[in-house]
């Protein structure tokens, strides 16, 4: 494990490490200690880890709060004024289509350093908009009953009155929560940037953050003494893995675009995957941000510019729509694929004796094992190693199998698994365990490449990365079709696939 960090001095059980430096900065951080951070022991750290389930973690700032008190401004601003007329049914709608203009503007992200007065501008411009357009629902259904100019006005101010003391109250609150249970915080990013962030943290616990460590991917290339402070300096994929399991991180704060280099770009799948927050602190303010979407209005942390990432929208409707579409595509093809299938079983069967399906062990979605079935190309008496890269070119393989290999054929047999829900028909290869903790360790987006069900074909397949192929192309691609996932990518790459199916390729996957 490469992390390194300053000697940290305890004076008893209570004793804390001593405080992250100013770095030019002038602040002092406040004194903790720090969480250590263990390397797995035992033969049980070389096998293959299971990815970490997406979850979404529990936020103590969620916008029921500000949803409450908005809905609360609504339903006193319509009792309090008798000239509104409006009956009580309206509320309901009226508050849905505030929570709407409210969302559009984006007074519902979370902030590092809410204000209320500093939204009360955007408030009262969308109090404005709801109540004129009540207004105008009010006078052409009830030319009778229109509003006056003057309730009109009334409403305005008393709703965003009302708006801003209700979210200055939470607001309040949340600091309060905040400073008693501050959620741990890596800050991502090289040299005395990271630091400066870090230590505004430790001297601003009104923020929430308590840092447990910097995170610098480019550590051990830029030749950094990997020191400051207390904080450890976590200069590996795996280091920050560990360190985001093992002290429960709920926040990252990046320094920099994740997009600056490709080991940061890996760190935000390993974030998201973890249910962590992002935040874009940027100590020099000219950071651009191409790669993800980036929240408005704009926060500040202690003077830092600093934005909430936010990831591409989780389209649950979709996901399921990928599954049906799979297990009704799959079951269509073994049907139509029946003859065919039954035609290399029984030349299996006739040339290299019995055992027609191979079953082998593979790792699917979050990690998962599962059982991959394939036609087997190895004559009877040879079996294919859990730790052999590849069995192109072995002298034990009939002349029957290479042909099943060539033309891909011998995957036939996976269309079964992807009815069961082993696999999906598009998605990343599935590989055997040792590979998987292999490579992972070596290649730092491979892990990420099980966020998304394992399939038959993918991206990588379909532009040539079959058999023994660079790794990092693949998992490159793999992590490209799983960022920009769509179900017309999937119809594109099963249509680029089955132009090619019976195109005879050296090697197998």
């Amino acid at each position: 494990m490469t992390m390194d960090s300053a000697p940290a001095r305890h004076t008893g059980q209570g004793g804390t490490g001593p405080s992250v430096g100013s770095t030019g900065t002038g602040i002092t951080a406040v004194r903790r200690s720090v969480t250590a951070i263990h390397p797995p022991r035992g033969p049980k750290a070389e096998q293959a880890r299971p990815a970490v389930r997406p979850h979404r973690a529990r936020r103590r700032d969620g916008v029921l709060p500000l949803l409450s008190a908005d809905a609360l401004a609504v339903a006193v601003t319509t009792a309090a004024l008798p000239g509104l007329q409006l009956p009580v049914e309206a509320a309901v709608p009226v508050a849905a289509a505030l929570a709407a203009l409210h969302a559009q503007a984006g007074l519902y992200r979370p902030r590092l350093a809410p204000s209320a007065l500093l939204e009360l501008p955007a408030l009262a411009g969308r109090a404005a908009v709801l109540w004129c357009a009540a207004a105008a629902v009010v006078a052409a259904a009830a030319p009778g009953q229109a509003l006056g100019w003057s309730v009109l006005l009334g409403a305005v101010c008393l709703q965003a009155v009302l708006a801003c003391a209700g979210r200055g109250f939470v607001n309040q609150l949340r600091r309060r929560l905040r400073v008693r249970r501050p959620a741990s915080t890596l800050v991502v990013g090289p040299g005395a940037g990271a630091s400066a962030v870090a230590a505004a943290l430790h001297g601003r616990p009104e923020y929430g953050l308590r840092p447990v460590g910097l995170a610098d991917p480019v550590a051990n290339h830029a030749g950094t003494d990997g020191e400051s402070g207390a904080l450890p300096v976590l200069a590996t994929h795996e280091d920050v893995r560990r360190a985001v399991i093992q002290n429960s991180v709920r926040h990252a704060v990046f320094t920099r675009p994740p997009e600056a280099d490709e080991r940061t770009a890996a760190l935000v799948r390993l974030f998201h995957d973890h249910g962590c927050r992002l935040w874009l602190a940027d100590p020099a303010g000219t950071a651009k941000v191409t790669g993800m979407r980036v929240a408005q209005p704009a926060d500040q942390l202690w003077g830092y510019a600093v934005q909430p990432l936010l990831p591409r929208p989780a389209r649950p409707l979709e996901r399921y729509a990928k599954r049906a579409i799979d297990s009704l595509l799959a079951s269509l093809a073994l049907l139509a694929a029946a003859p065919v299938m039954g035609a290399c079983a029984l030349a299996v069967r006739v040339c290299d004796g019995r055992g027609v399906i191979f079953r082998q062990e593979r790792v699917g979605l979050y990690g998962r094992p599962f059982t991959l079935l394939k036609f087997r190309t190895l004559s009877a008496d040879a079996h294919e190693s859990a730790t052999r890269w590849t069995v192109a070119g072995d002298r034990r393989m009939s002349p029957i199998g290479s042909f099943l290999r060539k033309s891909s054929l011998d995957e036939l047999p996976q269309l079964w698994n992807v009815v069961r829900g082993d696999m999906s028909l598009v998605g990343p290869r599935p590989e055997r365990p040792f590979f998987v903790a292999k490579f992972s360790s070596v290649h730092p987006g491979y892990e990420a490449r099980h966020r998304m069900p394992v399939g038959i074909t993918g991206l990588a397949q379909i532009n040539g990365l079959r058999g023994d192929t660079s790794i990092e192309d693949r998992a490159r691609f793999d992590n490209h079709y799983i960022d920009t996932w769509s179900l017309w990518q999937d119809l594109w790459i099963l249509a680029r696939t089955a132009a090619s199916f019976f195109r005879f390729r050296l090697g197998g996957s």
